[in-house]
């Protein structure tokens, strides 16, 4: 048989799932492991979006929609940009997608000419690097740390941009790190890529989840950008999968032809689902779950410091801790299986976002309830004799 596209084999697998299935299978025997590398909140879907779907599939509401989304959902959207941002975003630039993942790859497959380069910072969202290749691009990873709060910026910018590259891809607030971009960063990012006659993709999809100040949406800085967000986190949606992608006007018809030929439509009960989304009582339920995880992340980030884990990263929003395991540790994946096995403790190793220093750091994910948490630290302390 002839081999597989040349592409595939520049995509790397997800290492955390090899902990996972051995988190799994070492359940199956009967052992009790905390789950901190999960990227997914424990919340279930608020009540009041699960109530719209059954009565939308109750009233047969489940034929395609157009391939940009229910009209009603995309006007929606732009009304919550209006109220939460302040933001006037018309609602023929916003397309429904499959997930985040769908506005990632209808993006990318508009903007991307094979070789043409793409700059992301490293760490990061690793699934990023591999949309890009899979459309013949070149990922760049651009090492990024404290100094930076670890994004990029547009002096690094300046440093790795040359004729080949095409854009650069942000997240605020960024995972695995959980820092922010300011609206000054944002405009500075912007206006750096304006410069070079390029594209600037903004993944926003953990706006609703900072903690202690709110995150600026990159749309007010400009109508040439391209937003992605998702109903995955903030809306704990992340089964039904769906997200929306804003695009600039010039390229609407491009990704609308895209959206057609590669997804035909979003799921149809999922859109109806998601119109529950914004309404004030779903609201409300949203923001005492933000709560929620602001008062783990209160507790875990100090707890973690006290067992010698350093933050690397200043936590301000999604719901992770981006870790210095350096002092416990020469190699965080070797460490991560340790305490999985001896512990029975699951958190992410480096590994899967990047390549700038993956062996010192570690992601834990707040992603379960509070006495989870304090019985993971509790497990934590006694294997490292803290």
């Amino acid at each position: 048989m002839r081999p597989a596209a040349r592409r595939n084999q520049d995509i790397a697998p997800f290492h955390v799932m090899e902990l996972l299935a051995r988190a799994q299978a070492l359940e199956a025997q009967g052992r009790d492991i905390v789950h901190m590398e999960v990227g997914e909140p424990d919340f279930p879907t608020p009540a009041p979006i699960v109530r719209a779907a059954q009565a939308a599939i109750a009233a047969g509401k489940t034929y395609y929609t157009p391939a940009l989304g229910l009209p009603e959902l995309r006007q929606a959207i732009a009304d919550f940009y209006l109220s939460r941002y302040g933001v006037q975003v018309p609602a023929r630039r916003i397309v429904v997608t499959a997930g985040a993942s769908g506005a990632l790859t209808l993006a990318l497959a508009c903007l991307t000419e094979p070789g043409s380069r793409w700059l992301l910072a490293d760490p990061g969202y690793p699934c990023n690097r591999h949309f890009v290749r899979v459309f013949e691009g070149e990922p760049v990873a651009v090492p990024v740390g404290p100094d930076d709060n670890f994004q990029l910026t547009p002096a690094l910018l300046a440093r790795h941009w040359d004729e080949q590259t095409a854009g650069a891809l942000v997240a605020s607030p960024a995972n695995p790190t959980g820092t922010l971009l300011s609206a000054s960063e944002l405009e500075a990012l912007a206006a750096a890529v304006r410069e070079r006659d390029g594209h600037l993709l903004v993944d926003e999809i953990y706006h609703g989840l900072s903690y202690g100040q709110d995150c600026p949406s990159a749309l007010a800085t400009g109508e040439d950008l391209w937003v992605i967000n998702s109903f995955s986190k903030y809306f704990q949606m992340t089964g039904w999968r769906l997200g929306w992608l804003v695009v600039p006007e010039p390229y609407l018809r491009d990704v609308e032809k895209l959206a057609q030929n590669l997804f035909i439509a979003p799921s149809t009960p999922a859109q109806h689902a998601a119109l529950a989304a914004f309404a004030p009582e779903t609201q409300a339920i949203l923001e005492e779950r933000r709560a929620i995880l602001g008062a783990r992340r209160d507790y875990l980030a100090p707890a973690l410091e006290r067992l010698g884990f350093r933050l690397a990263a200043r936590p301000e929003g999604a719901f992770y801790l981006w870790c210095d395991s350096s002092a416990l540790a020469a190699d965080s994946f070797q460490l991560a299986t340790r305490l999985l096995e001896e512990a029975g403790v699951a958190a992410t190793p480096g590994l899967d976002f990047g390549q700038h220093q993956p062996e010192r750091h570690m992601r834990f994910a707040y992603t379960t309830d509070q006495a989870r948490l304090e019985e993971a630290v509790a497990r934590l302390g006694r294997h490292l004799g803290r």
